[in-house]
């Protein structure tokens, strides 16, 4: 970049740097404390991610740091398997992040059915909302989804009676007031203020004024001593089978969720287009360096990238500053940060999470038919009523069942053809072994001594089973006078499957 080129960029940049980093910072304290994790893990998560992966990102303006999309699983993961076991898990995301990016199979992780997505954000986002009320009250989350729902009344009723609960509460519900009406009401001139930061500062002043005696974030005065560095011993953990399927969940998820973020900044402005491998390869950097030092993992997070753009950035030199924002205010205003009230935190939580469960992307599914919408409520009630891990699963095991039945799809037609005695079978589609049963019925149903023509040229595939039944047909019904007649040109190309006409593709559901 030429220099008279960065110092024309270089304020709009810091701008949007500034705009970043105030979004950032209630947000890696909340999704922190939501993971199970002290606030300064995720702080630093946000300041690797700024500095690190801003420097060597492939898409320029996508911002990253802790996301609320992994703090269900690293909950889960500090819940099984203790905070110092994920060390070695994110080491060796980070290394399969980097090792697909070196391998180009970015686009790869963009292949993810929509509906299991947004069925995977949405459960997330309820399991966010339901653990985070506890927090709002200054209560502890429970295990699960389902134990935060069942123990919700009983938290409540806690925070009734003597102790910090309801000012905390009140707290909390005062944050999100705020985060709404800013949401609805903001004035233009002030829209680059970021209405979770105008939420946690008011309930932080509220909370000093009136001198509540309520939670307030623990971070510590050295920024050093929230480090826990990992050691070589702790790599040795990686032979543990569960570690490593921990891994390659952290892995994919982040990896998802990152460069699905890419692709809607790309949608967000006319610049540089994002590199989808390198970017792979920067977030694998990012979580080997958080692993190393005991943070959060990370993510490209849309909150953040889309204030980057909207704020005005041109360039990854605004991701990078905010990361250096950050670093400053941790070691010159800790103290700042440490009059900060947790239920505060905990309503930007429950804010983000409800914003998670998009009804939108719900009845945009809505178009395609009600499978999508059936895949979306089956993995969210998955993930609600297990875990992260199982939930996706079973949403991409419906995917593959939808995509197995609409692959196997076949139009069946029985035709009599000008020429008396002749018929033709008009088969389009895929003929698979699913659909032999229905081509038992449309034979049976052809008068003896018929000449029978099956096309082939609007078939996009045809197995041994439905092949063999239509020679079978043939061989059977020869001593009646009947004729089955093949096209064998186009026959080993549709058994293989190779052929795509434009009437055969089209055909594909």
């Amino acid at each position: 970049m030429a220099s008279t080129d960065l110092k024309a960029l270089l304020p709009r940049e810091l701008l949007a740097s500034v705009v970043v980093f105030l979004v950032a910072l209630p947000l890696c304290m909340g999704i922190a404390i939501a993971s199970g994790m002290p606030p300064a893990k995720g702080l630093i998560t946000g300041i690797i991610g700024g500095l690190v992966v801003g420097w060597l990102a492939g898409s320029p303006l996508q911002v990253s740091g802790p996301a609320a999309g992994l703090a269900v699983l690293v909950f889960e993961l500090v819940r099984e398997h203790g905070m110092a076991m994920l060390g070695p898990i994110l080491v060796m995301a980070g290394v399969l992040q980097l090792l697909a990016g070196r391998l180009r199979l970015g686009c790869w992780f963009r292949v993810t059915a929509p509906a299991v997505v947004y069925g995977m954000l949405a459960g997330i986002g309820v399991l966010i909302v339901l653990s985070q009320v506890h927090v709002m009250f200054d209560s502890g989350p429970k295990p699960s989804g389902l134990d935060n729902l069942i123990a919700f009344p009983q938290t409540l009723l806690g925070a009734i009676g003597p102790g910090s609960g309801m000012q905390a509460g009140l707290l909390g519900l005062g944050t999100i007031a705020v985060m709404w009406l800013w949401e609805k009401r903001k004035p233009h001139a002030l829209r680059f203020v970021p209405g979770a930061l105008l939420g946690v500062g008011i309930a932080t002043a509220v909370s000093l004024a009136m001198n509540l005696q309520v939670k307030r974030v623990e971070v510590p005065a050295n920024l050093a001593e929230a480090i826990d560095w990992l050691t070589p011993s702790d790599l040795l953990n990686l032979a543990d089978p569960t570690i490593l399927i921990a891994a390659i969940a952290v892995a994919f998820i982040a990896s998802a969720e990152t460069l699905l973020s890419a692709a809607a900044v790309d949608r967000m402005h006319d610049g540089q287009r994002s590199d989808f491998d390198k970017e792979l390869s920067a977030q694998g950097v990012g979580n080997m360096l958080c692993g190393l030092v005991g943070a959060l993992p990370m993510t490209g997070v849309i909150v953040r990238s889309s204030a980057n753009v909207q704020a005005g950035a041109k360039t990854r030199l605004s991701a990078m500053f905010h990361g250096l924002w950050l670093l400053a205010f941790v070691l010159l205003l800790s103290s700042v940060l440490q009059s900060i009230p947790v239920a505060s935190l905990a309503g930007v939580l429950v804010f983000t999470g409800v914003k998670l469960v998009d009804l939108k992307a719900l009845r945009g599914l809505g178009r395609y038919g009600r499978m999508p919408m059936f895949i979306y409520g089956a993995t969210a009630t998955a993930i609600i009523s297990t875990d992260l891990l199982t939930g996706v699963l079973i949403g991409f095991g419906l995917t593959l069942v939808k995509l197995a039945l609409n692959a196997s799809r076949l139009k069946i037609n029985l035709v009599d053809l000008p020429t008396e005695g002749e018929m033709e079978l008009r088969l389009t589609g895929a003929a698979t072994f699913l659909k032999v049963p229905a081509l038992t019925k449309a034979l049976a149903s052809v008068p003896a001594g018929t000449t029978l023509h099956v096309p082939l040229s609007n078939l996009s595939y045809i197995d041994h089973s439905c092949l063999e039944l239509l020679e079978e047909w043939g061989r059977a019904n020869a001593a009646q006078g009947s004729r089955l007649l093949l096209e064998q040109r186009l026959l080993k190309r549709r058994v293989e499957g190779r052929i795509r006409t434009s009437i055969g593709g089209a055909a594909l559901h």
